[in-house]
């Protein structure tokens, strides 16, 4: 059994939890609402204010699913309760981004500027034109925008240029000696 998947999640007041039969997981809270299909390997089950997650058979895919599962639902309560925020840094010199209604502008050092169409349920503030922050209720939704921004320039390892994580480490290289 999975030490992950065997923790309760616990809901917080404000969120409603709907756990249909045919595996329809869906959560309500201040911030929206979230809906996942789980596996019919693995039930999930009210017991007062907690979420169990518990899978049907003993099965190494059942017990691989049990803590995925467990874990899916409880980043969807976080989410709807407090939602979700990745941090990028833009490094280089007249490297920056602008916001426009529902496009990112980013000058990246190419011949023209990039943009990035901002998707549904995301909502993205660019500060000082040199950091972008990405919110949203749906973790993997926030990741995949935050690495598919970071992807159009990533960081170079010779001048550090580029888009990096808040706080990512990029280790350098050196550079050609001159004779």
């Amino acid at each position: 059994m999975s030490r992950v998947g065997k923790l309760p999640i616990v809901i917080p007041s404000g969120v409603k939890v709907q756990i249909n039969q045919d595996g329809a997981v869906s959560v309500k809270g201040p911030k929206g609402m979230l809906e996942l299909t789980i596996h019919p390997i693995v039930t999930a089950e009210m017991e007062g204010d907690n979420i169990l997650v518990k899978p049907k058979s003993a099965t190494k895919e059942a017990r691989s699913l049990h803590g995925l599962t467990r874990t899916l639902i409880a980043n969807m309560v976080e989410g709807v309760t407090n939602g979700y925020t990745k941090k990028l840094e833009i490094v280089g010199i007249g490297y920056r981004a602008n916001l426009a209604a529902k496009v990112l502008t980013l000058s990246l050092g190419f011949s023209h500027p990039v943009l990035y169409q901002i998707p549904d349920g995301i909502e993205i503030l660019v500060e000082k034109q040199i950091r972008i922050a990405i919110q949203g209720i749906d973790k993997q939704r926030v990741g995949q925008v935050a690495a598919e921004i970071r992807s159009l320039k990533p960081p170079e390892p010779y001048k550090g240029k580029g888009i990096r994580y808040e706080g990512e480490f990029v280790k350098r290289k050196v550079g050609k000696a001159g004779a």
